[in-house]
């Protein structure tokens, strides 16, 4: 990353859980002079995973797009902060996330997203980033999460 530039906030944008995460990317870039780039990761059935499709079986990219729109709308009630891009992937989450985080000042994920066991601790994505994401991951917990 050149000089010049302003680090480069990825967060993942997947639902609830993720409002939290959204929030925090904006503090965090507002703090270092940052920019955010949410990015909203959806699978189409056919890769969704040994247990089939979880969700809406006839789910397609308008829907995401709608959806995306909506969760950003939500966190940002007052207006899109300055600066933030926005991507919408068709794909693994985990490595459209993983990818991402290349020449990113850090990636910002929630602790759970949609899938997954309720009571998991820490989500397959976020623990996969945590992993293995080419810059410093920060895993923000829902509001009110009763674990904290």
């Amino acid at each position: 990353m050149a000089s010049s530039e302003a680090p480069r906030i990825v967060v993942g944008v997947d639902g609830s859980s993720s409002y939290d995460a959204l929030r925090w990317a904006d503090r965090y870039a507002r703090l270092v002079g940052g920019a955010v780039e949410a990015i909203c990761v959806w699978e189409s059935p056919a890769f969704a995973g040994w247990g089939g499709p979880a969700t809406e079986p006839v789910f397609d990219v308008e829907q995401a797009r709608q959806r995306f729109a909506r969760e950003l709308d939500e966190v940002f009630a007052d207006g899109l902060p300055e600066g933030l891009t926005q991507r919408l992937v068709e794909g693994d989450p985990s490595d459209v996330l993983i990818h991402a985080s290349e020449g990113a000042e850090v990636l910002v994920v929630g602790r759970r997203g949609r899938g997954g066991f309720a009571r998991a601790v820490l989500g397959s994505v976020s623990q996969r980033c945590a992993q293995h994401a080419a810059c410093p991951v920060v895993v923000v917990r829902q509001e009110g999460d009763p674990r904290r």
